[in-house]
């Protein structure tokens, strides 16, 4: 079996005929970045997804697999197509190829790889991005997010699709029934008497996060759950800016909970009746808190993320483990400790006894559960009066993707003594430059894994002093420029 058709050119010394396909330039524009290859349509074609099938193909066969593989996709209007080239292409390298019935969210594709006993999977997504993008991942046979080492791999691999051999099985398959019942056994929920805004942002999480929660007995009012493959206008990403209907939606229906899932359902958003939007950090906390009452373990985080979670971990003897940004990242860290609970700010979080994958479906019947038990307004409440006052903020800073380097190298050199009139205590260096401060907030900047921008994150006990750590974070930036 061949690695790739560059190899076979350059053995044959017919390197110049794949040069004169353009084959280095299709394949030069395929990256795994933080959560799979993304780009605009008019990079991601129908080529060079065909070539990431075969990359994988060989990659799956040169590790001795030889399950079926599953393809989901999300609801953009070219996903289904891309998923039915890569189960071609799967197909005619001899896989049996499972597809769903239709979009399906993330996290349903990543638990049918492990309660199947799969391969592995694909799925075509580009998440929150807007309709003019798509993407692919791969999930390993553990159901976690793939690690470098298997993206590096798979990259190697890349190549022009083989056509002939003995071909696998395309079969359609209902994937959502089973990560229902993994779902609801792993919680044992009762919502009975909660009622639920639910806002799928036009994504694959319809008919599946507000089926769940009904069927723990959740009264749902479903908001945006229809799909529509241009998401209303608006990019499926469950940020403040973006649900302003769904705090309105909660008020106006005096619900007690208001949940929004992504376009692909891997991460939620919350808003409560006293708050409105709930900080994903607070979100977080309420949670984690929320399963130490009946159950002990530590917590993953990533570096972007609140202290809130280590005062809560110390309360209970807990540790707390400390990642980059990324869930791959948190998912690696959460088998190697026995985790409870891994999360970052961005809204993905997954528990012990799951695919250590994040799960905006599961998270939304845990939520779901947590305020039927107590209102997380109440819980929230009680943790910062317990804990102290948290606020935590970001922003982002333009900046070319062939700069980052350069500005993260130049910032490595010049860490600032203070902050904003705050002496620095300590620098952390897991992603970027993080700066805890003497007084207990932190600074972090940090270079995006998927757009051309730095991010600046901030934590302290008020808005007017995150206010000024990101002023000074853009600052620090802007000077490296």
């Amino acid at each position: 079996m061949y690695t790739s058709v560059v190899a076979t050119a350059v053995q044959s010394g017919d390197a110049h005929l794949f040069l004169a396909r353009g084959g280095w330039e299709r394949m030069d524009a395929i990256s795994f970045g933080t959560d799979g290859w993304r780009a605009r349509l008019d990079t991601f074609t129908d080529e060079r997804v065909r070539m990431v099938g075969q990359a994988v193909a060989d990659y799956l066969a040169d590790a001795g697999h030889d399950a079926p593989v599953v393809v989901g996709y999300d609801a953009r209007a070219t996903s289904e197509g891309f998923a039915e080239s890569l189960a071609d292409v799967l197909a005619a390298n001899g896989f049996d190829v499972l597809l769903p019935e239709r979009d399906r969210p993330t996290p349903v594709v990543a638990w049918a790889v492990v309660d199947r006993g799969l391969a592995g999977a694909l799925m075509v997504t580009a998440s929150h991005n807007p309709p003019e993008y798509n993407g692919v991942k791969f999930i390993p046979s553990d159901g976690a997010p793939a690690l470098p080492a298997v993206t590096d791999a798979i990259e190697a691999r890349l190549a022009e699709p083989r056509t002939d051999g003995p071909r696998g099985s395309v079969e359609r398959v209902n994937l959502v029934d089973a990560h229902a019942a993994q779902a609801r056994n792993l919680l044992d929920p009762d919502c009975e008497g909660l009622t639920v805004v639910y806002d799928a942002m036009h994504g694959s999480g319809r008919g599946v996060t507000d089926a769940l929660l009904e069927s723990a007995g959740a009264t749902v009012i479903r908001r945006r759950c229809e799909r529509d493959t241009s998401f209303g206008g608006t990019p499926p990403e469950p940020s403040p800016d973006h649900l302003a209907g769904l705090v309105d939606a909660v008020e106006a229906e005096d619900a007690d909970l208001g949940i929004a899932n992504d376009g692909d359902a891997d991460r939620l958003a919350v808003v409560t009746p006293d708050r409105g939007f709930l900080d994903e950090n607070l979100f977080f906390a309420a949670i984690y808190d929320e399963l130490l009452e009946d159950d002990s373990g530590p917590a993953v985080r990533t570096v972007s993320t609140t202290f809130l979670i280590d005062r809560i971990a110390a309360a209970h003897d807990e540790e707390v483990i400390e990642t980059a940004v990324g869930f791959k990242w948190v998912a690696e860290a959460m088998v190697d400790a026995d985790a409870l609970m891994g999360g970052e700010e961005s809204g993905g979080f997954s528990v012990r006894g799951h695919v250590p994958e994040k799960d905006g479906v599961l998270m939304a019947l845990i939520a779901a559960d947590a305020a039927a038990a107590e209102p997380l307004d109440e819980r929230v409440d009680r943790l910062l009066d317990t804990h102290g006052d948290i606020v935590a903020d970001k922003v982002s800073v333009d900046c070319p993707d062939d700069r980052k380097a350069a500005v993260v190298d130049a910032l490595g050199d010049a860490i600032p003594d203070e902050v904003a009139g705050e002496a620095v205590e300590t620098v952390v260096t897991l992603d970027g430059f993080k700066l805890l401060l003497t007084d207990g907030s932190w600074l972090l900047v940090r270079p995006s894994g998927t757009e051309p921008k730095m991010r600046v994150y901030a934590e302290a006990g008020s808005r007017e002093r995150v206010d000024e750590l990101l002023d000074a974070g853009r600052d620090l930036v802007g000077t490296h420029l």
